[in-house]
């Protein structure tokens, strides 16, 4: 009997990207393959990029070198928003035998077969992002206690610094009887946590065009999904990835406030707390409205966490505008920052504009934002010091302990006890270590 081929997945970027490299992985179970470990050798290696910043791009190709030095006789396949939008550039890379674009990637089983009978090295399929118009519905499994499940993806806002719509192609969803179908497969699989993901989850079923008022409404919105998902069975948590301001609405907050499954956790990117670079960036709402969004959390579910992705270093940011906006994020009742500086991108209006912030303003601005994150963060752990609240346990990576999260996102640390893993358990939280991670005192009748 003829040894089955091997195959190892690397994943960069978002929670998007490892919900599809899972779904990808399993195909090629089904298909015979034997998966293996990115670490060890393996027949073909699959890369799934992101291609958010210029980081992104240089790690990809430190990835397919170390596939490479691992198997110098592997075949080397890229996938993901990287080798939508330089397919080329990926396929010049020594080692890379095969580039697949947006609308090949869920392909990748009968590229391979092809490889194996005309090998070659840097052969690029990779269409138009336009074919990428239908969905293609994923979900994440392995040995976490939480599954991501894709139900949008793409994009139709037109944000000047953003490549997502040149590699992911045009808003998409899945629809609501295939998110259940899906939630209970994964429920039977004995996963606890779901977190939703997609590039701009809050448009499921067009909802900005509905809110925005250009047409009636046809299809089930955001709203809709997360009330029928409410009723499944199984899963103790939903988690929102990530949803975009003028799209959470006050009915979205309050089902959360009155839910039973979807925790008390908001990741709202923000961008900028300046107007003006707001407008330039054309966001479609002003920091008023990003701040009402938070008041409207905090009344609620006052102990809610609230996350936000910011950039710092846009074209034509001032010192006065940055200090504007740091200061306008440091009032905000917010729990952590996800800081990015900002990095040119080609084909996109922002890479054009002038006012370019030299580079080492834009790391001093990263700087002070990462500290005031770290603030933040500290404060609103403390607050929940001594609180009872409820852990989904999972294994640490340190040897004798586990980890895990509250609903609202506070990380928290404590000695092993292996029949607690991926159960949930009330918990009392104790010290805060310098690590940012809180210590638990107790585990309530555990």
């Amino acid at each position: 009997m003829a040894t089955p081929r091997t195959v190892a997945f690397y994943t960069l970027g978002c929670k998007l990207n490892y919900s599809e490299t899972s779904a990808i992985g399993r195909r090629f179970e089904q298909a015979g393959y034997g998966v293996t470990d990115f670490r060890q050798p393996a027949d073909i290696y699959v890369i799934n990029t992101c291609s958010v910043t210029d980081f992104a791009d240089r790690k990809c190709r430190q990835v397919v070198r170390k596939a490479l030095r691992r198997n110098p006789d592997a075949k080397v396949v890229v996938i993901g928003c990287y080798a939508q939008l330089k397919p080329q550039e990926i396929a010049d890379i020594p080692g890379v035998d095969l580039v697949l674009g947006a609308a090949e990637k869920f392909r990748v089983l009968d590229y391979v077969e092809d490889l194996s009978k005309a090998p070659g090295k840097g052969l690029v399929e990779a269409g138009a992002v336009r074919q990428a118009s239908t969905f293609v519905d994923a979900f994440s499994f392995g040995d976490r206690t939480r599954s991501f499940l894709k139900v949008q993806d793409g994009c139709n806002y037109k944000c000047t610094f953003c490549t997502i719509p040149q590699a992911r192609g045009g808003s998409r969803s899945d629809t609501v009887p295939h998110v259940l179908e899906n939630a209970r497969h994964i429920a039977g699989l004995g996963v606890k946590e779901i977190v939703l993901t997609g590039v701009n989850i809050g448009d499921f079923g067009n909802g900005t065009e509905v809110i925005e008022g250009s047409r009636p409404q046809k299809e089930a919105l955001f709203i809709d999904l997360i009330g029928a998902l409410d009723e499944v069975k199984g899963i103790e948590r939903f988690r929102i990835s990530s949803i975009e301001p003028n799209l959470c609405t006050d009915a979205i907050i309050e089902f959360v406030a009155a839910s039973r499954r979807f925790v008390p956790h908001f990741h709202m990117p923000l961008q900028s707390g300046n107007n003006k670079q707001l407008a330039q960036m054309r966001r479609r709402y002003r920091r008023e409205l990003y701040a009402e969004r938070v008041a409207k959390i905090k009344a609620l579910m006052p102990h809610a966490c609230i996350g936000l992705d910011v950039i710092v270093g846009f074209p034509g940011e001032t010192e006065a505008d940055f200090l504007e906006s740091y200061r306008f994020i440091r009032e905000l009742d917010v729990s952590y920052l996800h800081v990015f500086t900002y990095s040119e991108r080609p084909n996109t209006p922002a890479a054009e504009m002038e006012g370019a912030v030299p580079m080492h303003l834009r790391r001093e601005r990263n700087r002070m934002l990462t500290i005031l994150s770290d603030k933040k963060k500290r404060a609103f752990y403390a607050a929940h010091q001594g609180q009872e609240r409820k852990v989904l346990f999972e294994h640490s990576r340190e040897a004798g302990r586990m980890s895990g999260f509250t609903d609202n996102y506070i990380k928290i640390d404590a000695p092993l006890k292996p029949g607690l893993i991926n159960t949930i358990q009330p918990v009392r939280l104790g010290a805060l270590r310098p690590d940012g991670v809180m210590e638990s005192e107790m585990a309530v009748g555990a």
